[in-house]
């Protein structure tokens, strides 16, 4: 290898594209990197080297993360030669040698599982020497956030049948809880004031694991042994909301009564072509069994519209049930026709217009629904994390009620970042809340 660049360390630029798993990933890569002694830069424009870690769930994430690596690929370094580009993540995890034959603008490309070897792939790049000259560089976007992602898994094993995840992540399989509790403790250690736990199917940890451990213990030894620290379940399969989890959930303080269950549909013949169980009526009973064991259950689901072969009573059937007000927040996504699954050769597609239409009256159904669950918190006491400062220096937080990122944010009048705050909720704008 040539030896002969700048004895600084070359910098490396992580772009993240799609979900917070994938920000985990980056995280770790970042980590790896700055271990082998590159800098870590958020600078793109200057960096030696720029990875952009793809996103390939759905079409409109692979289009979103070809657009970001053209982006890259005409930055003056990298057009001229003197920076490199690497491509990671899911899209050389889904289309392999296929990937590195369209975008020849790349000098490597690393799937998921490969992911651990990126300060070597970096550096063969370069054309330098492991370990580089220097350790250093401004921490990775998202490093020092008041919460932290912490995956506890990674792949899945129930092949619904619109779904690219097992062929990008592989068969599912829990992280031994060493390494799940060594991530829990640096990301304290970091500043991290809530830890949100994700997998592609984050109820079935421990299934494969030989101590016999579920997700119940996992989250009430964390949560014991972290008691000034909040916990949060997102990505949580039906089957997985067990009585023993709703158990620590009751009992632990600083275990967020807040699920994130994702449904998908309620029309039995429209989730069995799914290949995922359940309907309405099992839906139903499952929700009143979580609010009788955490009363304060804070409920978020999402949905898809304009499944193949979806008739327009099956489409009513869902707009009737997110208009019973069940759950407080509604993702709603149309369907995404993808190549490889079993659904993209399913008969009766729809219209991608009326897939669109379908969904944006479901979106709006939602808001409806869930806008006077928000408002019901108005009276009630809440502990607001903060987060940050508009610029007008008003204060902004979330509830254990507030997921990261998805479900709006508390605005209160005075705390540190980082501080918990006690408040009461004034008011409620849709799913902004206000606190005093």
């Amino acid at each position: 290898m040539d030896t002969t660049r700048d004895s600084a360390a070359p910098s490396v630029c992580l772009i993240t594209m799609g979900c917070a798993k994938n920000e985990v990933d980056s995280a770790a890569m970042a980590r790896r990197l700055r271990e082998a002694g590159f800098s870590v830069t958020e600078e793109a424009s200057s960096a030696d080297a720029i990875i952009v870690n793809t996103c390939s769930f759905i079409q409109a994430a692979t289009e979103e993360s070809i657009d970001a690596i053209f982006e890259a690929a005409s930055l003056p370094k990298v057009d001229e030669g003197s920076a490199v580009l690497i491509v990671a993540g899911c899209m050389p995890a889904r289309y392999g040698d296929d990937l590195a034959a369209e975008l020849t603008e790349a000098s490597a490309f690393v799937p998921c599982s490969r992911e651990d070897d990126i300060a070597e792939v970096v550096a063969r790049a370069l054309r330098i020497s492991l370990p580089v000259a220097a350790v250093g560089g401004e921490p990775a976007e998202g490093e020092g956030r008041t919460f932290a992602y912490v995956k506890i898994s990674d792949g899945c094993d129930r092949f619904c049948s619109y779904c690219t995840i097992p062929y990008i992540r592989g068969r599912y399989h829990s992280f031994p809880y060493e390494q799940i509790a060594e991530d829990v403790e640096r990301e304290i250690a970091s500043g991290a004031r809530e830890i949100v736990l994700i997998a592609q199917d984050t109820g079935r940890w421990g299934a494969d694991l030989p101590d016999g451990r579920d997700l119940a213990w996992l989250v009430d030894t964390l949560a014991e042994a972290h008691p000034d620290t909040w916990f949060r379940i997102m990505y949580l399969q039906p089957e997985g909301a067990t009585d023993e989890l709703l158990s620590v959930m009751a009992a632990r303080e600083n275990v967020c009564s807040y699920l994130d269950i994702p449904l998908q549909h309620v029309s039995k013949p429209i989730l069995r072509a799914m290949n995922r169980r359940g309907d309405a009526a099992a839906f139903r009973a499952l929700i009143e069994r979580i609010e009788a064991a955490v009363p304060d259950i804070t409920l978020r689901t999402t949905l898809i519209a304009g499944f193949p072969g979806e008739t327009d009573e099956q489409f009513e059937e869902l707009l009737d049930f997110v208009s019973e007000g069940l759950f407080h927040y509604v993702g709603v996504f149309p369907y995404s026709r993808e190549e490889g699954t079993a659904a993209f050769d399913l008969p009766n597609q729809i219209d991608e217009d009326e897939k669109a239409e379908r969904a944006q009256v479901l979106r709006d159904a939602a808001d409806a629904a869930c806008g006077p669950r928000i408002a019901e918190r108005i009276g009630k006491g809440a502990i607001v994390l903060v987060e940050g400062t508009e610029e007008d220096g008003q204060r902004f937080g979330r509830a254990q009620c507030q997921a990261p990122e998805v479900d709006g944010v508390t605005y209160v009048s005075r705390g540190e970042i980082g501080a918990f705050v006690p408040c009461t909720i004034a008011d409620t704008l849709l799913y902004e809340m206000e606190g005093e």
